[in-house]
C-alpha cells in the first residue's frame, strides 16, 4: 500500500478516476497554465507566512524533495518533541501523507503540544480547504503528533501593505479545531475508499461532467473525453447558464446536445445561440447595430487595459490582489478614417499607478467617445486610479465618464456559430474579422501571458535583450486588442473598410 498525499486525497473526493488515473497513468496529465501560476502564488504565501510565525528565525523548515521522504518523515517526528517553529513537517499513517504547512509548539501544564496552521492564497476559505486541513490533521494526530488547534489562515483582502518587508497583518486566521477533530471518522473512512479505487485494475468507469471543473480543472478532462462521444452542438456552449432546471438537466446528462434541450427551459438569449448554432446562421441586426452608434461623435477613442494582481502586494499601499494597471493602448480615429495610436507599458518594477494614471489624462483629450469592451473593468480601473491620485480625479472621472461599451452593443445584435455561445472579444473577433489572429501574435496570446511576461519583465535578472522582447510582445498584443475593437465597431456600424493603418503614433514607455 502506498501513501497518498493530501492532494491525491483530494482528487479523489472529486473524482475516483482522477485518482486513479494520478497513480497509474500520470503521463496523460495536462494541468493549465494557471495551474502552475496558483502553486507560484501558493508559494510566496507560504514564505511570507513562515516569517509571520516565525519572526526570529528560530524555526526549521524540512524539504522532502530534497533530502527524501523517509528522512523527512524520520525528522519530523524528531522535530516535534522540541519547542521550535516546524514548516512542511511531514507526517504518515494508515496510508496518507501529508506536509504541515506550519506547525507551532503549545505548552500546557507542562505538556507540550502543537497548533496546525494550513495556508491559503485565496481571500476567504472554501470547503476544500476545510477537507484539506482535517486530512491534514487526521494524519498528524494518528502519526503521534499531539495536535491541540487546527486553523486555516487566508489572505486578508482588506492588508494594506506598509512597505520593508513587514507583512504582519497579511493573513487572517480561521480557527477549525472543533469541526476538523469532528470529521476525523469520516477522514478514515476517505482515506480507505481512496486505497481501494487506487489497488483497482482498470481505472473507475466515471463520466465526464461539473466534476471535472470543480473545485479544480482536472488535467485529464480531455483523456477521459476521448473515449465518450461529444455532443455536436454541446450544451455548454448556452450562455449564462444560471436556472436550477437547466444545471439539473446538464448535471444528470454532461454530454447533452442543445438539441436535446426544450426551448421553455431557456432564456431569449439562449434560445437565439441555439437556434443560430444549430442552423449554422449569423444573427445580425444591421440596422439596430448602426443605430446604437448614431450619437456618438468623432473622435472616437478605443481603448484597453493589462492590469496584474499580487496576492502578496510587492509595493507600498497596495493590496492583495488589487488590480493594478501596467499597460494600456488606444486607438483613435477621426471623421476622415485616419487611425492613431498611443501606448503606455512600465516595466520599471516601480507601482506603475501613478504614470499610468498621468499618461491616461494627457491621451485622452477632452471630448469624444471612449470604446472599450467590457466597461466595469476600465472603469472600475479608473475610479480607483481616481480615488489614490485626488489631484487627478476630475481629469479621470471624466474619461470614465466618456467610456461606451462595446460588449452589450454586440451581444444585441451580432452572433456567429463560430462563437460557441461566447461573446468575449476572442470569440467574436474570427467572425468578423478572419485576418485578425490572436495565434499569430509572438509570445503574448492572451490576459494570462501578458500577465506572465509582466512578471518576468520586472524580475532583476532579467536581461535587456529579454526585457525588450517582451516589451515588443506586450505591446503587440495590447495593440491587438484595441484593434480589434476598431474593426468590430466599423463591422458594426456598416462600415468595414475605414481605417487599415496600425502605426504607432506615439509610445509612453517606462523602463
Amino acid at each position: 500500500m502506498q501513501n497518498l498525499s493530501k492532494s491525491k486525497l483530494l482528487s479523489y473526493k472529486q473524482c475516483p478516476r482522477r485518482l486513479w488515473l494520478e497513480v497509474h497513468r500520470a503521463e496523460l496529465k495536462a494541468d493549465s497554465e494557471s495551474a502552475q501560476a496558483d502553486y507560484d502564488i501558493g508559494n510566496q504565501v507560504g514564505v511570507v507566512a513562515q516569517r509571520m510565525y516565525d519572526p526570529d528565525g528560530q524555526g526549521m523548515t524540512l524539504d522532502a524533495q530534497t533530502d527524501g521522504y523517509s528522512q523527512a518523515l524520520q525528522w519530523s517526528l524528531e522535530l516535534i518533541k522540541t519547542k521550535q517553529p516546524l514548516f512542511e513537517a511531514a507526517f504518515t499513517a494508515n496510508g496518507a501523507l501529508s506536509f504541515a504547512d506550519v506547525m507551532l509548539p503549545v505548552e500546557r501544564e507542562g505538556q507540550l503540544g502543537w497548533r496546525m496552521v494550513e495556508v491559503k492564497s485565496t481571500s476567504g476559505v472554501k470547503d476544500y480547504h476545510r477537507d484539506d486541513v482535517a486530512i491534514q490533521a487526521w494524519v498528524a494526530r494518528s502519526a503521534g503528533v499531539p495536535l491541540t488547534a487546527i486553523a486555516l489562515a487566508h489572505i486578508d483582502s482588506t492588508f494594506v501593505y506598509p512597505g520593508d518587508g513587514n507583512y504582519q497583518g497579511l493573513l487572517k486566521e480561521c480557527d477549525l479545531t472543533k469541526e476538523t477533530f469532528g470529521r476525523f471518522p469520516e477522514i478514515k473512512a476517505l482515506i480507505a475508499e481512496a486505497q481501494r479505487v487506487v489497488g483497482m485494475a482498470e481505472a473507475p468507469a466515471v463520466t465526464t461532467g461539473s466534476r471535472c471543473t470543480s473545485p479544480f480543472e482536472c488535467g485529464f478532462i480531455n483523456y477521459c473525453q476521448s473515449f465518450e462521444e461529444q455532443a455536436v452542438f454541446p450544451v455548454q456552449w448556452l450562455p449564462a447558464i444560471r436556472s436550477k432546471e437547466l444545471k439539473e438537466l446538464i448535471t444528470s446528462n454532461p454530454a447533452l446536445d442543445m438539441r436535446d434541450v426544450p426551448d421553455e427551459l431557456l432564456t431569449e438569449e439562449q434560445l437565439l445561440v441555439k437556434t443560430h448554432t444549430i442552423a449554422g446562421e449569423i444573427y445580425f441586426n444591421a440596422r439596430n447595430a448602426a443605430k446604437a452608434f448614431k450619437s456618438y461623435p468623432f473622435p472616437a477613442y478605443f481603448l484597453d487595459f493589462e492590469t496584474v494582481m499580487f496576492a502578496v502586494p510587492i509595493w507600498k499601499g497596495t493590496r492583495p490582489y488589487q488590480q493594478i494597471p501596467f499597460q494600456f493602448s488606444l486607438h483613435v480615429m477621426d471623421e476622415s478614417g485616419n487611425l492613431q495610436e498611443d501606448a503606455f507599458l512600465d516595466l520599471t518594477g516601480n507601482d506603475p499607478s501613478r504614470p499610468f494614471a498621468e499618461t491616461l489624462v494627457k491621451v485622452c483629450d477632452k471630448a469624444g467617445p471612449i470604446f472599450v469592451y467590457n466597461a466595469g473593468f476600465e472603469g472600475t480601473r479608473i475610479s480607483e486610479l481616481a480615488n489614490l491620485f485626488p489631484d487627478l480625479a476630475s481629469d479621470l472621472l471624466a474619461i470614465k465618464r466618456r467610456l461606451v461599451d462595446l460588449h452589450p452593443i454586440t451581444k444585441a445584435n451580432y452572433y456567429n456559430p463560430r462563437q460557441h455561445g461566447s461573446w468575449s472579444i476572442k470569440a467574436v473577433l474570427p467572425a468578423i474579422a478572419p485576418d485578425l489572429s490572436y495565434e499569430a501574435l509572438e509570445g503574448v496570446q492572451h490576459g494570462g501571458h501578458a500577465v506572465n511576461a509582466y512578471l518576468k519583465a520586472i524580475q532583476p535578472g532579467t536581461t535587456t535583450e529579454e526585457k525588450s522582447l517582451i516589451e515588443r510582445q506586450l505591446l503587440a498584443y495590447c495593440r491587438m486588442d484595441t484593434y480589434a475593437m476598431v474593426r468590430l465597431w466599423q463591422f458594426l456600424l456598416g462600415k468595414p473598410g475605414i481605417a487599415t493603418s496600425r502605426d504607432c503614433s506615439t509610445q509612453t514607455l517606462v523602463r
